[in-house]
């Protein structure tokens, strides 16, 4: 059976079969054979394939791991668990950061503690000159989302005013070029922090603030799952957002 992903993954890319096998290190042939007759190549060759296209290595070739496999490298995605958003130490906030090299992705309600950072507007903000694109989710003040969030933490109109008062921390960064900001109305089940290949997800806890609630530092792996579900839930929210002018 053809292996459709592939073909399209390669037309997204503008790339011919024979530009991947020179790049994997591979006969033209045997891309092409990957592609029409769908055969699994070597873990390496997939590896080095997902890798080039920008695509999973599970979504071009998703029987290619076992229950098993794909179990432990997901496993493998977690470096470490804390049991507070506030024992999560500082320079690893920073060190994130100032390690991405392609994009910072960040989806809040208010994530009032960096905003308030002036340190981490103007890394973000080097980041942004030096060709990092830069999103920021944060969450419509004006939303039910929010204002029920409020009443679960006991805010009420607090975090309302919290959120607009971000807006306003934010305003020398949303004037950086490569920044883009949304507003969002989304059940926040997690606060996502992105650079690169690295997650910090802030969880929820009803009733708790979500500096009292657990937090997981996660770094993509191939065949690891946890990553992309959360990357994946991150666009779903960035697509329904609205711009913030």
């Amino acid at each position: 059976m053809p292996n459709e992903r592939l073909r399209a993954a390669l037309l997204q890319r503008g790339a011919t079969p024979a530009a991947l096998a020179e790049h994997i290190g591979v006969d033209a042939k045997s891309v092409e054979r990957w592609i029409t007759q769908g055969r699994t190549p070597y873990r390496r060759h997939r590896y080095s394939a997902a890798a080039y296209l920008g695509v999973e290595e599970t979504y071009l070739w998703p029987k290619a791991l076992t229950p098993e496999q794909s179990k432990a490298a997901s496993q493998s995605e977690i470096i470490e668990i804390y049991p507070h958003r506030w024992s999560v130490p500082p320079e690893l906030w920073r060190q994130i950061f100032e390690s991405a090299q392609e994009e910072i992705s960040i989806l809040v309600f208010s994530g009032f503690f960096l905003a308030d950072d002036p340190s981490m507007i103007k890394l973000l903000a080097d980041k942004a000159k030096a060709g990092v694109r830069v999103r920021v989710l944060l969450g419509n003040p004006e939303s039910e989302a929010v204002a029920q969030r409020g009443r679960d933490e006991g805010l009420d109109e607090l975090l309302t005013a919290k959120i607009r008062n971000v807006i306003v921390l934010y305003r020398s960064l949303r004037a950086v070029e490569g920044t883009e900001f949304r507003l969002h109305g989304t059940t926040l089940y997690n606060s996502i922090y992105r650079a690169d290949d690295q997650l910090i997800i802030n969880t929820h806890v009803y009733g708790a603030m979500a500096s009292e609630a657990p937090v997981f530092h996660l770094r993509k792996i191939p065949g690891g799952e946890m990553v992309g579900t959360y990357l994946q839930s991150f666009e779903k929210v960035w697509t329904d957002a609205t711009p913030l002018d």
